[in-house]
């Protein structure tokens, strides 16, 4: 049984249901007697997080490294906080994660091996939860086209370049489904992790 608490990352393309899956996961958490956090990036409060904000919103205009850089540094500045709520037990749920961060610039066209070089050394999470939804489907989901990436043509490649970074803690699960669906996949998945012995908190994500 894990001694520490979780680290959960729930991964996917805009509109894949991300968000609603980790509140709904934070709750049946907390109803199983587990303290339980929601952590959403990019952390838009923070300095970093509010010029990345205004970059998504199309409020200004970066070059493609150097927002990328930043989506990194709003990740890293949240490392120390993260380190320490896992070591007092509590399981964090985090919608997007540097996968993401990769993902989305590799799809504008960096090299991929660039892109995954800020985060290296992040904190590894136990379980990757990945919301796998066709992209015709993401369309007719409600919001999409609001924010700078929710393009056709950049979520088709995005979706390619999440696949390249699969590991073995990743899970797939296809968020067609009904949303009651998705998150009885998700609880059977977190399941399996929660009765895996953890050992500490690591440092080594792509080492």
């Amino acid at each position: 049984m894990a001694k520490r608490g979780l680290m959960i990352v729930v991964e996917g393309c805009d509109r894949a249901g991300k968000s609603t899956q980790c509140e709904k996961l934070v709750h049946n958490l907390k109803t199983q007697g587990l303290e339980a956090e929601y952590i959403k990036f990019p952390d838009r409060t923070t300095q970093t997080g509010k010029m990345i904000d205004d970059y998504l919103q199309q409020k200004n205009e970066l070059d493609d490294h150097a927002i990328h850089l930043l989506f990194s540094a709003n990740r890293w500045e949240a490392m120390k906080s993260i380190a320490g709520k896992l070591n007092k037990n509590k399981t964090l749920v985090v919608d997007r994660y540097a996968f993401s961060g990769v993902a989305f610039s590799a799809a504008k066209g960096l090299d991929l091996a660039w892109c995954q070089h800020p985060d290296v050394g992040l904190i590894s999470p136990d379980l990757v939860l990945f919301l796998d939804l066709a992209i015709d489907e993401a369309e007719r989901r409600g919001g999409f086209g609001e924010e700078r990436y929710e393009k056709r043509e950049l979520q088709i490649k995005v979706r390619n370049e999440f696949r390249k970074l699969k590991d073995d803690y990743w899970k797939f699960i296809d968020a067609s489904q009904t949303t009651e669906k998705v998150e009885q996949d998700i609880l059977k998945c977190v399941k399996e992790t929660r009765q895996k012995e953890l050992g500490p908190v690591e440092y080594n994500l792509w080492k």
